[in-house]
């Protein structure tokens, strides 16, 4: 169960307000990774899961509701998230500015986004933190180090596991990775390379473009980056 939320002209309901942990207009794409700017992500209740929220919109698109007409026409899409990928953010921001070990509730911290700390809440978090950290233990207190090399292990497993899923769905990513890349020539299959290609541009949009780099490098992919990243529908 999780709480739903009505957003117009990018406004929440106060009732919700603490459930957000980034609250701005909708954005066509989610850029927080990148450029540190806010897109939409709900908790359910406890915060104990992340869900991430996106919006399809089409220009001249209203709703119905009873009686009314909501000129508001985006649908929104909400789906699970590992909130690991928002934690990164600060972790690698932490490992750039001081490169020690802290604990955990002094790295996720952002005085624009008062209610990030919610993140340490999730479940997943506290079970897999380990995959994206160096850890010490002093006392009853863990302290957390950003690792690149256990991270790119652990996002390598996040790939795998989209091209399982990709595979299970019997979706064709081949032109579109060729695309992407500006590779010309038919072709009638999809190879092992282009799943693991258009796995690593799904992945990419939730990591910082030079962590995307590395985790190429990591993977072996011997295609060139494409102009743009496969895209999901926001």
């Amino acid at each position: 169960m999780f709480v739903c939320l009505y957003v117009y002209k990018g406004h929440s309901s106060d009732v919700l307000d603490s459930l957000l942990i980034f609250a701005k207009a909708y954005k066509h794409k989610p850029d927080f990774f990148s450029t540190g700017e806010a897109t939409l992500y709900l908790f359910n209740s406890g915060a104990q899961q992340l869900f991430e929220v996106k919006a399809f919109h089409e220009e001249y698109r209203s709703w119905f509701i009873g009686q009314t007409v909501q000129q508001d026409g985006r649908l929104l899409f909400v789906t699970p998230m590992d909130p690991l990928f928002l934690v990164l953010y600060y972790l690698i921001k932490a490992d750039k500015e001081r490169g020690k070990f802290q604990p955990l509730d002094q790295v996720v911290l952002d005085s624009e986004y008062p209610s990030c700390p919610l993140l340490l809440k999730c479940a997943d978090v506290k079970q897999y933190i380990h995959h994206v950290t160096e850890e010490k233990e002093i006392g009853s207190q863990k302290f957390h180090r950003y690792s690149q090399e256990k991270t790119l292990k652990w996002l390598k497993i996040k790939v795998s596991q989209t091209v399982k899923a990709l595979k299970s769905n019997n979706i064709s990513v081949g032109e579109r990775v060729h695309a992407a890349a500006f590779i010309s020539g038919k072709q009638t299959t999809d190879t092992k390379e282009d799943y693991v290609r258009y796995a690593h541009g799904l992945i990419s949009e939730y990591i910082p473009e030079d962590l995307s780099k590395e985790l190429q490098k990591y993977l072996g992919s011997n295609l060139p980056l494409p102009a743009s990243s496969p895209q999901f529908i926001y």
